[in-house]
């Protein structure tokens, strides 16, 4: 947590943990740590080699990743097959409508999820990603324990239908 490790921090964490070729839980909490676009790439295509992970924590709160750092990482944790239990804090993060879009059209690939924890807030997502992101939870037939917070995302009444 706030330690500035930055995208080269992030990529050497990601290196890392690709290595651990029978891991099932990862739980990585990494705040103010400024690791930006390509740290998020980095994470999300080391991630994607995890193929036994069963269960993610994944909190990059306050780390500038934007739209494009949501769409890599929603590229790495749909690779991850097993994926049962998936917690991703991204709030502060500027994802924006495409990022929320990004991550909907990932969690809806993710077929064997029964728990999701999705915390997106004071991102500036509005209608169309809060809409983007229930079309995505929509398709998850298989979960059974669901947690959303989108507090401060300009969200009205259209988003919230």
């Amino acid at each position: 947590m706030d330690n500035k490790i930055g995208e080269n921090g992030a990529k050497y964490l990601g290196e890392g943990i690709a290595k651990c070729g029978t891991l099932t839980s990862l739980n990585l909490k990494l705040w103010s740590n400024k690791i930006g676009e390509n740290g998020a790439k980095y994470l999300g295509e080391e991630i994607a080699k995890c193929i036994t992970l069963t269960s993610l924590n994944l909190d990059l709160n306050r780390n500038s990743i934007g739209e494009d750092g949501a769409k890599f990482l929603e590229e790495g944790i749909v690779k991850c097959a097993t994926l049962t239990s998936l917690n991703l804090n991204l709030s502060r993060n500027s994802i924006g409508e495409k990022g929320a879009k990004y991550l909907g059209e990932g969690i809806a690939k993710c077929v064997t999820l029964t728990s999701l924890n999705l915390d997106l807030s004071v991102n500036n997502i509005r209608d169309n990603g809060a809409k983007y992101l229930g079309e995505g939870i929509a398709k998850c037939v298989t979960l059974t324990s669901l947690d959303i917070k989108l507090w401060s995302n300009r969200i009205g009444e259209n988003g919230a239908k």
